[in-house]
């Protein structure tokens, strides 16, 4: 069972790597509302974290007491599906230099931050954190997944080998400000937003979303994340990952109709079969975190109508405006 720890002292210094990304950047923002003074974020403009050298002279320059590790290389199906060798390979060298890094450096909590993608494509719903490596990974991203499992094995390795209070959590697909809108490298969620945005700008009456519409998926905001990851370094601190959810989904088809609304798309949704689904239905099974005493705090359509406003505010071309050409 989970052994509550004491509360992080909020004078400690406090590492984030991944720090301009979508959840790093949110780590970075809920540490600085819960009063930690001491917090450096690292990114990969800062310090190339498949450079083993590299980050290990910047992590015992630094010498954390804390490490939220959120860098990754990351991307939707058809990043995945294309390029598992860099999913692959980048994946495990962030690790494998981060976690070296930090154990050079004395660090006596680290939270390593995985994915959902770990268990097995069929596995039981909701899924419980004992389904890991129970059965074969989904196809499209199983190099991406190889690698976050392994990141779950190290960091028991060290707390068995090493005696480290390391812990691990696997988040749910995650959204929110921050978040990548690329055209083919961005999740379901903020491609939906993108896309059917785009379709309100150009005057589209269709949009057509990638398969069958069927599958379904839990989301969670990344605000949300951010808080249960610190919550989990006051609360957490045993070998078995702990998973990072809302207790419930929803399908890519009910999805797409609350994006759209969201956006004020009022065409028609069709769906491109030929398309891979991924697997059928990926729900977490929180009640491992909820046992700490957490629970989620932002509604899906809240969440996806701020996260809309923020992407029409900072990232977006305004409705209306004709292309250039």
């Amino acid at each position: 069972m989970p052994t509550p720890q004491p509360a992080l002292d909020r004078s400690a210094t406090v590492l984030v790597a991944g720090s301009s990304g979508l959840v790093g950047s949110a780590v970075l923002r809920r540490l600085e509302a819960e009063g930690f003074t001491s917090v450096v974020g690292i990114h990969s403009k800062d310090v190339d974290l498949t450079d083993a050298q590299a980050t290990l002279d910047r992590i015992t320059s630094i010498r954390p007491a804390v490490v939220i590790d959120a860098a990754a290389r990351v991307g939707g199906i058809a990043a995945n599906d294309a390029e598992p060798v860099e999913f692959l390979n980048d994946n495990l060298r962030i690790q494998t230099n981060l976690f070296t890094a930090a154990h050079a450096a004395d660090v006596d909590r680290l939270l390593f931050l995985g994915s959902s993608c770990i268990y097995p494509k069929h596995s039981p719903q909701p899924i419980p954190e004992s389904a890991l490596l129970t059965g074969p990974l989904e196809e499209t991203n199983d190099a991406y997944a190889i690698a976050k499992i392994a990141g779950v094995l190290a960091v028991r390795s060290y707390r068995r080998q090493y005696g480290r209070r390391w812990i691990s959590a696997m988040p749910t697909n995650v959204y929110g400000p921050g978040d990548t809108f690329h055209p083919t490298r961005s999740h379901v969620l903020p491609a939906l937003i993108r896309r059917f945005h785009e379709a309100v700008r150009s005057g589209a009456e269709e949009v057509v979303v990638w398969g069958s519409g069927t599958p379904r998926r839990e989301f969670i905001h990344v605000d949300d994340l951010a808080a249960a990851c610190l919550h989990l370094l006051d609360h957490y601190d045993d070998p078995s990952p702990v998973n990072i959810g809302v207790g419930e989904d929803l399908s890519i088809a009910d999805l797409a109709a609350l994006v759209a609304e969201a956006v004020g798309f009022t065409g028609r949704i069709t769906w491109d079969t030929a398309r891979p689904d991924g697997t059928p239905r990926k729900l977490l099974d929180i009640s491992r975190l909820r046992a700490t005493g957490w629970e989620p705090g932002i509604g899906l359509p809240e969440g996806v109508r701020s996260t809309v406003r923020w992407y029409v505010d900072t990232l977006a071309e305004p409705c209306g405006r004709a292309d250039a050409g």
